[in-house]
C-alpha cells in the first residue's frame, strides 16, 4: 500500500518562507501528485498540483505567483515551497496522490494525514 508523510511545517512569520516535502513509501509511479490545504471550520482548498515527470505544475489563485510544487522521483518526494506566506496561509497542509500522470485539481485517491502551517507574527 501507498503511504504519504508529510513534514516541514512549523511556525512561520508573515513574510517568511516555509518548504513542505511529502515522502511516498510504497512507490511512486507515474501520478501527478497535489498540495492542499485546511484550516479549521473551512473545507479543503486546492493549493498546487505537478504532473508525474514535475514537467507542468498548476496553483491555486490564492497562492499562484507565491507557492512552488516540485518532486524528485529519486527520493520519492514532492515539495512545496511556500513564499511571501501571509497569515491567511495557516493551515493543515495534505500532500496527495493523484489517479492520472498529469495535474488535476480533483483526481486523487491518496492522502497524507498533514503538516501543519502557521504564520503568524
Amino acid at each position: 500500500q501507498v503511504q504519504l508523510v508529510e513534514s516541514g511545517g512549523g511556525l512561520v512569520q508573515p513574510g517568511g518562507s516555509l518548504t513542505l516535502s511529502c515522502t511516498i513509501f510504497g512507490g511512486f509511479g507515474r501520478y501527478g501528485m497535489g498540495w492542499f490545504r485546511q484550516a479549521p471550520g473551512k473545507g479543503r482548498e486546492f493549493v498546487a498540483s505537478i504532473s508525474w515527470n514535475g514537467g507542468e505544475a498548476l496553483y491555486g489563485d490564492s497562492v499562484l505567483g507565491r507557492y512552488i510544487v516540485s518532486r524528485n522521483n529519486a527520493e520519492n518526494t514532492v515539495y512545496l515551497r511556500m513564499n511571501s506566506l501571509k497569515p491567511d496561509d495557516t493551515a493543515v497542509y495534505l500532500c496527495a496522490r493523484a489517479t492520472i500522470p498529469l495535474t488535476t485539481r480533483t483526481q486523487f485517491d491518496t492522502w497524507g494525514q498533514g503538516t501543519q502551517v502557521t504564520v503568524s507574527e
